[in-house]
């Protein structure tokens, strides 16, 4: 006898498929680091920061050239006066190659040049990890942002449904003669809003799915939501001033700032170097052929030097003052843009610590305001049966309940993008911090 699946056992087997298929906050975003182009063009521009390095090195090591030559001569020589040497015409080919090589002894403008690599390439390093924290922050955003829109569908279904249960309420008891028609139009207006509503929702879950589509460069799959692993936690320490002191000690940002402005002390000092000397070892090595000259002799030449080239610069038309005026007032805008990022992270950090502290506060206070929206619409129903709540009231209460249920979901997203914008204001943000959040949902 061949036995039939019954139907709860399909439904358990299509959830633990769909459970299977759900991605997590982390898959979410090791997908985005593969697929996002803005974080890929940020590893491209590491990846070309990084040369600057060696671009500056090779300012300190010999530079070694080669020239060859090869030509063809064709002169005619006629002499006036009494003479023994023969004139005519001469064709002949010379051709020749030499080696050159220089190594510098003394430039402080290429020393100078060679250490402002050193810090372009820091710089860089902290704007990639800016740029990891930022896919990090972009990545969370799209998935709560499709997480809160999916709950949002959902709820304007079921307050679809319980309205749809209101309305015919409303018109069994119109038709009955105990209410009158005024509940029916009610509940019905209400209906009809709640409809336009259910659209709106899917419109934005769609719009939403796009967006996170556009990191990972797929649909997203189920995404889970929150789940028992949700805690509120506040920030440890719990005094934001010492997050602040935190933030001004391991801040991306500023560490691009301050190397920023070092490299402007750096060019003001390359710039006054336009007036030094400077010293050079210089070796050369030539050989020469010729098949044949003015004389119709041929020759070989072969040319070996060694020494120590000495340059003073004297005079360029001002342009070595007025480069060095440049860089000073580059560096002063250096350091006014460095206090600015210092006071930016400090304002960014407050907002942040405030932002977790706050987010706690509100969610709390929607856990109590869920549960009396709901005491709220149990008394509503009861004292619609006894005559003393009318059928509006009873919407009303009903409307309440999804509004706080739906500011209730938005808060507690809030709440964890604001501890991961917490971490990233004093650049600790990484997928451990990811991962802690990734526990909440299940």
């Amino acid at each position: 006898m061949k036995l039939k699946p019954s139907p709860f056992f399909l439904a358990a087997l299509i959830g633990v498929s769909s459970w299977a298929q759900a991605a997590d906050l982390l898959e979410t975003f090791r997908a985005a680091q593969a697929n996002d182009p803005v974080f890929a063009a940020a590893r491209a521009m590491q990846q070309a920061g990084q040369e600057k390095l060696p671009q500056g090195r090779s300012l300190l090591m010999p530079n070694i050239n080669l020239n060859a030559n090869s030509t063809f001569n064709d002169s005619t020589t006629q002499y006036r006066g009494a003479t023994i040497l023969p004139g005519g015409n001469n064709r002949y080919n010379s051709h020749g190659y030499g080696v050159n090589l220089t190594q510098p002894l003394f430039r402080q403008q290429n020393w100078l040049a060679y250490t402002e690599s050193e810090l372009q390439v820091a710089q860089t390093e902290a704007q990639f990890k800016i740029a990891e924290q930022d896919l990090i922050l972009r990545v969370a955003q799209a998935y709560f942002d499709v997480l809160i829109a999916q709950d949002s569908v959902q709820l304007a279904e079921a307050q679809k449904t319980a309205i749809s249960e209101q309305l015919e309420q409303a018109k069994r008891n119109f038709e009955v003669g105990s209410a009158t028609i005024t509940d029916t139009h009610e509940a019905q207006a209400r209906y009809d809003l709640t409809s336009a509503q259910e659209i709106a929702a899917q419109s934005n879950l769609e719009i939403k799915k796009r967006a996170l589509q556009q990191l990972i460069n797929a649909m997203p799959k189920d995404l889970n939501h929150l789940g028992k692993g949700f805690k509120l936690e506040y920030p440890q320490p719990a005094d934001m001033e010492k997050w602040v002191d935190n933030a001004q000690l391991n801040s991306l940002q500023l560490a691009i700032a301050q190397a920023g402005a070092e490299i402007a002390e750096k060019e003001v000092a390359r710039n006054r170097g336009g007036h030094y000397p400077t010293v050079d070892l210089v070796a050369n090595y030539s050989n020469n052929q010729s098949n044949g000259g003015s004389f119709g002799v041929g020759s070989d030449n072969t040319s070996k030097s060694v020494g120590v080239q000495l340059n003073i610069p004297l005079f360029q038309g001002g342009a070595v003052n007025s480069k060095w005026r440049e860089a000073e007032a580059n560096l002063e805008r250096a350091r006014q843009d460095m206090e600015n990022t210092r006071r930016s992270v400090a304002l960014q950090t407050r907002q942040a610590y405030l932002g977790v502290v706050n987010g706690i506060a509100q969610v709390k206070a929607l856990q109590q305001a869920l549960t009396s929206s709901e005491s709220v619409l149990e008394a509503s129903k009861l004292g619609q049966e006894v005559g003393v709540r009318t059928n509006l009231d009873v919407l009303n209460a009903q409307q309440q309940l999804y509004a706080t249920r739906r500011d209730l979901y938005q808060a507690e997203y809030s709440y964890l993008i604001s501890q991961l914008r917490l971490k990233a204001a004093v650049g600790l943000l990484g997928e451990d911090g990811l991962d802690k959040v990734n526990q909440a949902l299940h």
